[in-house]
């Protein structure tokens, strides 16, 4: 018996040196293929080297070691490898402007270029408790009191988007830290049964197109248990034409994540020439941000099937540099004006000359507390193409919080008048129908907005708005 407990006793040390867990795959230390780590030395040719061998190894773990910065210019991903950042390492976008040649959406180069890329992959995971820095200010121009200027440029724009993955089938994206984009953080295009869970995206809020996360002609999509800080859209959905074969984006679920934006904390559009649908978002805070839920049809595409539950929206006012007039909610579809910016020529259809917008139904908002110093708004350019919008259980407590004029309503980008101009209102729904408001609570705080109208909705030129209290 002392035999066999001897016997069983070393069996349990050599275990628990071998580290008590059978190995998945190999790794490869990015150090091991010549990274400096000093945060001066450009390293992407080694973190190349790192991924390819594992590639070609059959897969496994690439290793960005604890301790170092490892300063990299644009490098690609591979199938079956794991790109795995140990707690306090960190990769650097290098500066240098040069460097990034490559459009993150092909011939359109007025948009911004790649840095971590990927494309026609498998099985492709970036996990840990490192963090992808992309060294965002160091592409802007002058800081103003709530942006930075971006810097002049006409066809060619060379902010790096941080992660541009397309077409990959299973991806995950665990538990690392993303700040400081340039541009858009992680932009998934084209991808099917994505997971990204409990990752942080800390950008600098006065960085314009610095989206946190972009749902584009991708399914299957769940994000779950983030925190996401960004000057731009913090989760958007979208089906940009520059990837039209990809077809729809659908079946996406968003939960339990909090959200702070100057720009609109979620939004579905403005790109969409396809059809997004089977939409849920639950258990979600929003805090700070000018506009808290936002559809945003503004191409051909629909927009059909989407649930918000179980939400908290604290908005306010920002300036014009951001979409939005702090709607908590907000729901439309107008046609695309045509544009003189750098990228113009890719918002309509080939040919086309001005633009056209699809159906907006089947929305519904459910259990939803918003602070604002505006109310929720939907409306659409002609009757009927915004329709049957549910709104249950809304709570809103309008109270004004900063020094920016009220009472006005943000319909940009469309035809025609950007804005429109009235009286703060619960709820204003114009040129709309089949609205159904069930069991609505508004209140008025102590600091009322100055342009506050005392009421709970506002309807012109719609169709069927019941109001059941």
């Amino acid at each position: 018996m002392r035999i066999k407990y001897i016997f069983f006793v070393f069996c349990c040390l050599l275990l628990a040196a071998c580290g008590g867990q059978k190995q998945t795959g190999n790794v490869f230390n990015i150090m091991d293929f010549g990274a400096a780590g000093d945060g001066k030395t450009d390293d992407a040719i080694a973190i190349q080297a790192a991924i390819d061998a594992c590639a070609q190894a059959g897969g496994g773990q690439v290793l960005v070691p604890a301790g170092h910065t490892f300063l990299c210019s644009p490098f690609k991903l591979a199938s079956f490898v794991e790109l795995h950042l140990e707690a306090n390492s960190r990769l650097l976008a290098n500066p240098d402007e040069s460097v990034y040649t490559e459009s993150a959406f092909r011939e359109n180069r007025g948009e911004g270029m790649m840095w971590i890329s990927g494309k026609n992959l498998e099985q492709v995971s970036i996990t840990g408790m490192g963090t992808i820095d992309g060294n965002g200010v160091a592409f802007m121009g002058k800081e103003l009191e709530d942006s930075y200027e971006l810097k002049p440029v006409t066809d060619f724009d060379p902010r790096p988007h941080v992660l541009t993955l397309e077409a990959i089938d299973r991806l995950v994206i665990r538990d690392i830290t993303l700040c400081n984009s340039p541009y858009w953080t992680v932009h998934l295009i084209g991808c099917k049964d994505a997971v990204i869970e409990g990752i942080s995206i800390r950008n600098n809020l006065k960085i314009r197109n610095g989206d946190g996360i972009d749902v584009d002609h991708s399914r299957h999509v769940r994000i779950a248990n983030c925190y996401i800080e960004s000057g731009d859209d913090c989760i958007c959905l979208k089906n940009r034409r520059e990837f039209e074969e990809y077809g729809s984006c659908e079946d996406v679920v968003v939960t339990n994540c909090t959200m702070v934006s100057r720009s609109c904390a979620i939004k579905i559009g403005s790109e969409n020439m396809d059809v997004i649908n089977n939409v849920l978002f639950n258990n979600c805070i929003i805090r700070d941000s000018n506009r808290g839920i936002g559809i945003q049809n503004r191409d051909e595409g629909t927009v059909t099937n989407v649930v918000f539950d179980n939400m908290i929206v604290d908005c306010r006012l920002w300036s014009d540099v951001w979409w939005g007039k702090a709607e908590p909610i907000y729901v439309t579809s107008y046609p695309r004006a045509v544009g003189n910016h750098k990228d113009a020529g890719w918002r309509f259809p080939k040919g086309a000359t001005e633009g056209r917008c699809g159906e907006v139904s089947r929305i519904w908002f459910s259990n939803v507390k918003c602070i604002s110093e505006n109310g929720v708004f939907v409306g659409g350019d002609v009757p009927g193409k915004v329709n049957h919008i549910y709104f249950d259980d809304i709570d809103i407590q309008l109270l004004k919080r900063t020094d920016y004029p009220g009472g006005v309503y943000d319909k940009r980008p469309c035809v025609g008048e950007g804005f429109v101009n009235d009286k703060v209102y619960g709820f204003y729904i114009d040129t709309v129908s089949d609205i159904y408001i069930n069991n609505p609570r508004l209140k008025w705080g102590d600091t009322r907005p100055v342009a506050a109208s005392g009421e709970l909705l506002k309807q012109k030129a719609s169709t069927n708005v019941v109001v059941a209290r």
